[in-house]
Parts: C-alpha cells; sequence; structure tokens
C-alpha cells in the first residue's frame, strides 16, 4: 500500500536544510508495511549489536572511545555516517531539485571541511587528546575555565542538532506505524538511551556503520537508476528541458545571490565541521595517529561520493518527479515540498518496495546521528563539567561512567522533551546555527590551541565565549529567527549566515585577550607549548599509543 506523501513530509521536511515548516498532520493514515518490515529489522539488529558492545563496555575508555580499537576503516564509515544526516540526503537532494546546481553549494561546503580535518586537526587530536576534543583544547592551559567553555559550546550545538533529528524521526515513526507523535518521540528516545548507555560507542560505532553502507546503498540504486535511464548528457538535457527555470538551473546564483552570504556560508560548512563535538570525538576511536589520518581519508571518500549521488538523485527527480501528478499538489508543487524530491523519486524508481527501503534507511540515518550527539553531550558533561571542572579531575572511573550513564539518560529525557515542544516549529535554522557555533566558537579555540604558542586561558575563554554569543545573536536577529519564528516584518540582520563575523570576533577575541594577558599563568602555558608541540607530532605520550 502506497504511504501518504503528505504525512511523510511532514517528518523529513524538517531534516532539510531549504528552510521548509513542518507540514501539518494529515487525516489519512496508512501503514507501509515495507518499510516498517525493514524499520523493525534495522532496530533488531541494532539491538543485537547493542547487546554483543555492552559485554565489552567496563571502562570509562571503552564506554566513550570503544577502547581505541576501531580501524581506520572502520572509523571512516562510522564518520561518514555520523555526518550523512538525513538533511544531507534529503535537503541536499531538494536544494538540487529546486535551483539545479546552485545545490552544490552545500555539497562542496560540507566536503571541504574534510580535508582541513585531515591536514591540520586530525592526527594532532589522536595525540593530545583522550575522549573530547575540551581535552586538546586545554592541554596546556587552565582545565576548568577552557573546559566549562568548550561543554557550553558544544552542548548548544548537541542541542541544536538534537532537536532536529528528534522531531524528523518522531514524524517518520508516526507515519510508518500510524502512533501519536508524541508516542513515537519518546520511543525514540528510549531506543537512543539503550544503544547508548548499554553499548557506549562500541554499538553506536556499529549503528554508524550500518546506516552509512545501506544510505550510501540506497542512494547508489537510486542515482545509478537515473543515469541507467537517460545517461549524464541525457539527464541534463532532459532537466534544461522540463525545468521552468531552463538553462538557469546549470548557471550559480539562484540560491546565493550576494557575496557576503555566500562567503559566510561556506565559512560555516568548512569550518563547522572541525568544531562539531560527536565528529571530533570518534578521532580518539582509533589506536593512533596514522589510523586517525586513515579515518579521514576514507570518510572523505565515502562523503564526497555520496554529494555526488545527491545531485544525481536531485536532476533525476526534475526529471521523473516535477511532472508526475502523482507527486503534485493542486497547486502543481511537490508534495510535502522539496525536501521530499529524493523520497518521491525512490517511489517512481522501485515503487512501495524501495520507498519502504528509503524511508526506513531515513529514521537509521537520524538515530545514528542523534546516537553520536548523546555520546557527544554526555561526554561534556561527564568528562569535562563534571570530573574535570566540578571534581578538578579527583574521580575515578567507574564514578566518571556511572555519571555518564545518568547523563546519557537525562539528555534523552531533555531530548524527549524538546522534541515534543518543537514539534511545529520551522527547525531548519537549528542546523544552520549548530554549524556557525561550531564554526565560530570551537574550531578557532582548538585551532589556537593546536597552533598557537600565544593562546592563555583567558584568550582561550574570551575568545570561545565571544564567537558563541556573536553567532547566537546574530542568527537570532536575522530574518531565520525574527521573521520566520518570531513574526517580526523585518529582520534586524540582512544575513542568515553569521560565520563571517562571528568567526573573526573569536579570532579577534582570543588573539587580544592572549597577547595583553601578562599574568605568570600566561607565560607558564606560553612555555608548555614547546612540550604539546612536541607530542602532537611524534605521539610520544599519547593515550593508548606507543613512541612512533
Amino acid at each position: 500500500m502506497r504511504l501518504p506523501y503528505t504525512l511523510l513530509a511532514a517528518g523529513l521536511a524538517a531534516l532539510g536544510y531549504a528552510g521548509i515548516a513542518l507540514a501539518a498532520d494529515a487525516p489519512e493514515k496508512a501503514l507501509n508495511v515495507p518499510a516498517v518490515v525493514m524499520f523493525l529489522l534495522f532496530v533488531a539488529a541494532t539491538l543485537v549489536i547493542t547487546w554483543w558492545a555492552a559485554k565489552r563496555t567496563r571502562t570509562a575508555k571503552d564506554f566513550y572511545t570503544a577502547g581505541g580499537g576501531i580501524t581506520g576503516f572502520q572509523n571512516g564509515l562510522a564518520l561518514a555516517g555520523d555526518y550523512m544526516s538525513a538533511a544531507s540526503f534529503l535537503g541536499i537532494a531538494g536544494l538540487v531539485f529546486a535551483n539545479g546546481f546552485d545545490g552544490l553549494i552545500y555539497s562542496i561546503g560540507f566536503l571541504v571541511g574534510w580535508p582541513i580535518m585531515l591536514f591540520l586537526l586530525a592526527e594532532k587530536l589522536r595525540n593530545l587528546g583522550k575522549y573530547t576534543f575540551a581535552d586538546v583544547a586545554s592541554y596546556r592551559l587552565s582545565q576548568m575555565p577552557v573546559r566549562a567553555t568548550a561543554a557550553v559550546a558544544s552542548l548548544i550545538v548537541v542541542a541544536m542538532y538534537l532537536i532536529a533529528q528528534m522531531v524528523g524521526a518522531g514524524k517518520l515513526i508516526e507515519v510508518l506505524f500510524g502512533l501519536p507523535y508524541t508516542y513515537a518521540v519518546v520511543i525514540v528516545g528510549v531506543l537512543m538511551i539503550l544503544y547508548v548507555t548499554f553499548g557506549g560507542m562500541l554499538a553506536t560505532t556499529w549503528v554508524q556503520i550500518i546506516k552509512a553502507v545501506l544510505l550510501l546503498s540506497g542512494a547508489t540504486f537510486m542515482a545509478l537508476a537515473v543515469l541507467y535511464m537517460f545517461g549524464i548528457e541525457g539527464m541534463f538535457a532532459r532537466a534544461i528541458e522540463i525545468s521552468p527555470k531552463h538553462e538557469a538551473i546549470m548557471a550559480p546564483g539562484s540560491l546565493v545571490k550576494d557575496p557576503v552570504s555566500a562567503i559566510s556560508l561556506g565559512l560555516a560548512l568548512m569550518f563547522g565541521v572541525a568544531g562539531l563535538p560527536h565528529i571530533l570525538m570518534r578521532f580518539f576511536t582509533v589506536s593512533d595517529a596514522k589510523e586517525a589520518r586513515k579515518s579521514v581519508l576514507f570518510a572523505t571518500g565515502f562523503i564526497g561520493y555520496f554529494y555526488i549521488l545527491t545531485f544525481i538523485i536531485g536532476f533525476g527527480a526534475i526529471i521523473m518527479v516535477s511532472t508526475d501528478p502523482a507527486y503534485l499538489d493542486a497547486a502543481k508543487k511537490l508534495i510535502g515540498g522539496n525536501n521530499m524530491a529524493a523520497i518521491h523519486l525512490s517511489h517512481a524508481i522501485g515503487g512501495d518496495i524501495f520507498l519502504g527501503f528509503i524511508s526506513a534507511v531515513a529514521f537509521a540515518t537520524i538515530l545514528a546521528v542523534v546516537s553520536g550527539l548523546t555520546l557527544a553531550g554526555a561526554s561534556a558533561v561527564s568528562h569535562d563539567l563534571y570530573a574535570n571542572v566540578f571534581k578538578r579531575g579527583q574521580v575515578d572511573e567507574q564514578a566518571e561512567m556511572r555519571f555518564s550513564k545518568m547523563a546519557v539518560i537525562a539528555l534523552g529525557i531533555v531530548a524527549i522533551f524538546l522534541g515534543i515542544a518543537f514539534e511545529k516549529q520551522n527547525i531548519a535554522f537549528m542546523v544552520g546555527l549548530a554549524f556557525a557555533v561550531a564554526a565560530s566558537a570551537n574550531f578557532p579555540i582548538l585551532f589556537l590551541a593546536i597552533y598557537w604558542r600565544n593562546l592563555t586561558t583567558r584568550g582561550a575563554v574570551m575568545g570561545g565565549l565571544g564567537g558563541l554569543i556573536t553567532a547566537v545573536v546574530l542568527v537570532v536577529l536575522s530574518k531565520t529567527v525574527w521573521v520566520d519564528v518570531f513574526g517580526y516584518a523585518q529582520a534586524i540582520v540582512p544575513y542568515k549566515d553569521p560565520a563571517i563575523f562571528s568567526m573573526p570576533v573569536a579570532f579577534l577575541f582570543a588573539w587580544f585577550f592572549s597577547i595583553t594577558d601578562k599574568s605568570a599563568q600566561a607565560q607558564r602555558e606560553r612555555e608548555a607549548f614547546t612540550a604539546q608541540y612536541i607530542r602532537s607530532e611524534t605521539g610520544i605520550g599519547a593515550e593508548g599509543a606507543s613512541s612512533h
């Protein structure tokens, strides 16, 4: 039986970057049997993995980093699984469907952050850190203020991401099972708590690997089907012919119209990747710096391949979906909005069976991302705040693990309440805010802590807070929140992407408050840079690694 597209749109539109508001619930509710069966198989498989992982998770190192026993290839797949969210799959395909060539700006922005990670951060993170990126940022600085700042920024990023994912996941379950939305969100939250509390990073890693394989397989099948039917040149020619924009869909400028917005968006996407706590945390799951580099290399390959597929899927949807009355409403617009382009295309290519598979994959995608986010949030609370700020490092491993699991449960409950509270809101801006905060608060301090000898505790804290506050304030005053959420007639700030302003603020504050710090503590922190540099380059003394 055919899934009611208007209902599915309610869940999936929440996850795109195009800023489409959530659709209202349609009165019709039907059960998508293939999607339900595949969803149940996925949940059963991941629960078995969680049971298996729980027996191997005994120490804090096991819980936070899977004991450092993940290979570079496995971690690369898991990184791709953590990063290729439903927003990437549905949102970018929707942007290409609506804007043609210009939709690539998100694909390119998301992808080029990975070479930055490979050449600037991956090896040094693994050599200097233990469980979280705050370990690296505070390596030679005062632990309490730097960790507290990093943890607050991390929790804001995690919260923004969690809201978007929980709303989308709740809507999907509501559609697949015909359950009330509240029950659906509770189910997602409970599954997430089970995975992370009992299986820790090991279970989360394998959930992400399975999800990455499923998503890459589904997207590959869709893209190959489109290319088989039309060929590359034929696909572009047909799309130009069918699209009301005609040749304009092959030219830039339709999505981002001014240079400031384009540069700001690019900065947020590029450097936001290097500040996402759930991505940075994955570098501590491998045995050494060499495997960390391999992780990024494999992840870049998988992610780059995936974004090529979303480009083909977007153009395929223009050809096969945009003129088919089955997928259009009375106003000749795509049912559920542009973010539904990939979902409609999956039905056009493979009918209800393939639609069910893609719907189940979309849910698997959300659950994998949510699990990684929850673990990152729990580690910020337990390892950075509880163990190192409140307890000043005087806490035994088992106590920290118990607090971590309590933090996971607490975060899961908070995520459930947030998912219910934001059900009717347009929450697309939260994903953009998460990247902006990561690029403005986390990345500058992490980068300067590794590479700039003169960074001091005062500079790191003021830089992190300056970037964080500037990014949040500018987003609130932009059209995204001031007009679309608060309902005012005109935005105070004309640009919706704050990174071009907030990133320089973070670097400027960190520089100014560091060079003006003449205290004895600051001098000791500068002198400690040499020892940090040697460890970051050689790995001597690194967690779980031998000299090499």
